[in-house]
């Protein structure tokens, strides 16, 4: 059902997004897969430029906006939050940033997220970037690390796991589906990852 918020989003910035046509990759994990090292390699080798969903929302929860209050709160609860508010920001930072390249981690969510994102901005992903690891490896990761993240608790983490199975997992298999998933095993050490998502990056002309 069409909203004021779609109209908007499909009269104006829509319209910008598909003249650009930005190439985007679509990075997907659970909790802890390793997405954001990975990202942060991506964009420092081959000159993307990194838009983490999560990142956008907590920047938005910091700003103090009762848009940012209601993601705080849904995000305590482990609640995904709606695909207007998230793919509101990241068109916001696309139409923002001088690049033509884009990773963005951790979106779509599910599949509600995935349909609205290609609607609203005529985007369809060039691929998508699967980091699979295993749910042991996820949780000793997460609770290994100390970022001051709200997030970051056991009982949250299992929630967020759940969450990631329950929905993200569709998403994957509608690209996968279209021949669109890039699956790398994320369990392995950090620059063994990095050698496979090279491969995948790098032009099959550069590989010769």
């Amino acid at each position: 059902m069409g909203t004021v918020v779609d109209a908007e989003n499909k009269e104006g910035t829509m319209s910008a997004l598909s003249l650009t046509k930005p190439k985007v990759v679509f990075v997907l994990g659970g909790p802890g897969s390793g997405k954001g090292t990975q990202c942060a390699n991506i964009v420092e080798h081959f000159g993307y430029t990194h838009l983490s969903a999560g990142d956008l929302l907590r920047a938005e929860i910091k700003s103090g906006s009762e848009n940012g209050t209601m993601i705080q709160n849904m995000i305590s609860e482990g609640i995904i939050v709606p695909s207007e508010v998230t793919i509101k920001l990241l068109e916001k930072a696309i139409m923002e940033i001088d690049n033509d390249k884009f990773l963005i981690d951790g979106f779509p969510r599910n599949e509600e997220n995935r349909a609205a994102f290609e609607s609203v901005t005529g985007i369809v992903p060039k691929f998508v970037l699967f980091f699979d690891c295993s749910e042991e490896e996820m949780e000793k990761r997460l609770l290994g690390r100390n970022q001051g993240r709200v997030d970051d608790n056991i009982e949250t983490i299992r929630k967020r796991f759940k969450v990631f199975v329950e929905s993200s997992l569709a998403v994957i298999e509608y690209y996968n589906s279209k021949g669109k998933v890039k699956k790398i095993d994320a369990g392995k050490p950090v620059g063994e990852v990095f050698e496979a998502v090279k491969a995948i990056f790098t032009p099959v002309a550069d590989k010769a």
